[in-house]
């Protein structure tokens, strides 16, 4: 295996690790929640979520633009990923000090400002790498899927066990996503380096990448609405315990993981514009679809069709915010790129959240995937005009 490959299996490995390590959380926060000191309803395991991907908004970019200006990467994500590990196990320690739930918030906080360095530059390494965005693109997204696959299943399992034992599980995968890192070679554009506000600046001068991070704000937003409503949903609806709605979130992120790989090169050779729009219109039809099926069976099988689609859309989206951006400003794009796609996640917690609670959970699924359908039509024409495949425009080349 050649360095590259190497590479690229190393950085999926650490981006795998890392959404094992935040899902874990997911099938049992209202239990987790409730050893917390909060409330364990639908309202407060929001606030529980909602708090991480706050930090996940406001310093993705930063971390993103500060590795531009260093011509580092690797020292970044380290530091990131054991940040984040002090983080699950401080929370794990709150219980027997007595701490109200407003200090557990707090720690969610600081931990996902640390988490989401990790989380984005992990991705940026892989965008530096030669062989195609798509294919890089791809490898992030298998490992995305992947990682939240696994996650739920296990930390379903974990959370029957007790509570805290999530925490404990997450704080170790993400050290060891640290001693990962520390095998890759750092590829980032060190000879190009350029100051941390001249990338910000020069990001924001660049309005066309609103088109994708467009896209990623939505199907992230579909995410966080089956990570928190989705759960919920499968339990209260349907009577499944925190194991089986962890399993239920995997059948949709497995065929989601292992279609990521082949679905990005796929865009390398058709282009964006397929992947990106028609997926997402099929996307958001079968979310619609899973909320309108009447039994936990029809729902799981469901679940397994928003993965296929689901698969479509996301590499060649963050494929597309690569084919556009310079080399020396990768990393604060794809850290753009995950604000947005962190404020996804907060609106699907949120807007999801809200309308179940408020008007019911067949609601929340209209709501969520007649959203992925509108942002396909909305923006038809600005995808075709940026697709790489198009005249005038060049493809990235695969190894």
């Amino acid at each position: 295996m050649d360095a590259t490959r190497r590479d690229r299996l190393t950085l999926a490995l650490a981006v795998w690790g890392v959404l094992v390590a935040q899902v874990f959380l997911y099938p049992g926060v209202a239990d987790l929640v409730t050893a917390l000191g909060g409330e364990g309803d639908l309202s407060d395991g929001m606030l529980f979520l909602v708090a991480e991907f706050a930090a996940f908004v406001t310093f993705a970019s930063l971390w993103g633009a500060a590795s531009d200006a260093l011509g580092r990467r690797t020292p970044l994500i380290i530091a990131g990923a054991l940040g984040g590990a002090a983080s699950y196990l401080t929370l794990a320690a709150l219980p027997s000090l007595g701490a109200p739930f407003v200090v557990a918030l707090a720690v969610r906080l600081v931990g996902g400002a640390l988490t989401i360095g990790a989380f984005s530059l992990a991705m940026t390494m892989l965008a530096d790498l030669s062989g195609g965005n798509g294919r890089n693109m791809g490898a992030a997204g298998i490992a995305i899927g992947l990682g939240a696959a696994l996650g739920s299943v296990v930390g379903g399992r974990l959370s029957t066990f007790d509570p805290l034992a999530p925490l404990y599980a997450a704080a170790l995968v993400l050290v060891s996503v640290a001693v990962l890192v520390a095998t890759v070679t750092d590829r980032a554009p060190d000879a190009t380096r350029v100051k941390f506000g001249t990338v910000l600046r020069r990001l924001a001068a660049k309005p066309v990448f609103g088109i994708p991070f467009a896209f990623g704000f939505i199907d992230r937003m579909t995410a966080g609405f089956f990570s928190l409503v989705g759960v919920f949903y499968f339990r209260q609806e349907f009577g499944a315990d925190a194991a089986l709605a962890g399993g239920i979130l995997a059948l949709f992120f497995i065929p989601f993981a292992l279609l990521q790989y082949p679905m990005g090169t796929l865009s390398d050779r058709i282009g964006r514009f397929i992947p990106v729009v028609g997926g997402s219109m099929l996307f958001g039809l079968s979310i619609v679809g899973v909320g309108l099926a009447p039994t936990l069976l029809l729902a799981a099988g469901g679940m397994v069709v928003v993965g296929v689609f689901g698969a479509m859309v996301a590499p060649a989206t963050m494929a597309l915010v690569t084919d556009l951006a310079e080399p020396d400003e990768r990393g604060a794009a794809l850290g753009g790129f995950n604000v947005f796609g962190s404020l996804g996640f907060l609106a699907g917690f949120i807007i999801g959240g809200t309308v179940a609670e408020v008007v019911g959970y067949l609601q929340s699924f209209l709501v969520v995937g007649f959203a992925e359908v509108a942002i396909a039509l909305v923006a038809f024409r600005a995808v075709k005009r940026l697709d790489p495949s198009q005249p005038g425009q060049t493809l990235p080349s695969a190894d």
